[in-house]
């Protein structure tokens, strides 16, 4: 099954700038690229009030323009790219949700059309990052240039979700030809004189984190030999902050869905979701691949 990339287009400048990101991850993996339009609003607006009226609406001769102009000038950009545009009836977020199922990456803008200014992540785009059947690549922040060459850069923290994204970060640096970039971050001592029992309990910290990126680093480079690995503890307040603050370098943070804290029920943990707010630079949310059906 060659599963296509796959982006949620609505017109939106943070839209467009997801389909040409788009369009470069399906050309590095030699994949179809997908547009996706879901042209129903997700609160049911545009759906028939009369109960005697089954029928859905079809859609506007300006969203199909929309998807044509876009998809025009993607192959103009982006010479080789196989583009196919489709409008869906249904809610923009649970659209891309279900064309998950058969995709192998699905990219969102970090607004819509329909987000708020002082939204960082549309509910849109945060619906997906949370309830996927594939890996995610949130774009963000559109508003600012990102440089290519830079490294990817990958949270670890010994959880089987940092295990995968580790994979798939990997997988991504060797596509972009980039370093890979392994963090792992301690919390502050402050600064401050330590009573002798912290200071062995932040020693065996350290001793663990060195653990967890060789560990880490070691699983890359067994499957990635010609690839350039770093490891590169980092102190900050917290996870989230390190990893955000680490992004600023980054061409790309790829985080797990959730840690070794997370709680089983949660489809996102608070690091993962901090970064797809705040980071400097697009995130990529590890999903595991589910069986099309």
């Amino acid at each position: 099954m060659n599963r296509p990339v796959v982006v949620g287009v609505d017109g939106s400048p943070s839209s467009l700038v997801a389909a040409e990101h788009g369009a470069r991850a399906a050309l590095l993996r030699s994949r179809p690229l997908l547009l996706v339009h879901g042209y129903l609003h997700p609160l049911g607006y545009g759906v028939p009030l009369n109960p005697y009226d089954l029928g859905v609406p079809a859609p506007t001769e300006e969203s199909r323009k929309m998807l044509e102009k876009t998809a025009a000038d993607l192959v103009d950009s982006w010479p080789g790219l196989d583009v196919e545009a489709r409008q869906v009836a249904g809610g923009p977020g649970a659209t891309m949700v279900e064309e998950s199922r058969r995709a192998d990456l699905v990219v969102v803008g970090s607004r819509g059309l329909g987000g708020f200014t002082g939204l960082l992540l549309g509910s849109v785009g945060a619906q997906v990052a949370a309830h996927a059947h594939c890996p995610v690549l949130v774009i963000r922040p559109d508003e600012q240039p990102i440089d290519a060459a830079a490294p990817v850069l990958v949270g670890v923290d010994g959880s089987e979700s940092s295990r995968l994204a580790v994979g798939y970060g990997a997988t991504e640096a060797a596509l972009r030809d980039v370093p890979l970039v392994l963090v792992h971050v301690s919390p502050l001592d402050g600064g401050r004189p330590l009573p002798d029992e912290v200071d062995e309990a932040q020693a065996a910290y350290q001793a663990e984190a060195v653990r967890l990126l060789a560990e880490a680093s070691a699983a890359v480079r067994a499957e990635h030999p010609d690839l350039v690995v770093r490891e590169h503890p980092i102190r900050a307040a917290g996870a989230a902050q390190g990893l955000i603050e680490a992004s600023d370098t980054a061409s790309l943070l790829v985080v797990g869905t959730r840690g070794r804290h997370g709680f089983t029920g949660l489809l996102l943990g608070s690091v993962s979701q901090a970064a797809i707010q705040h980071a400097r630079c697009p995130v990529l949310v590890a999903h595991p691949y589910d069986p099309p059906r």
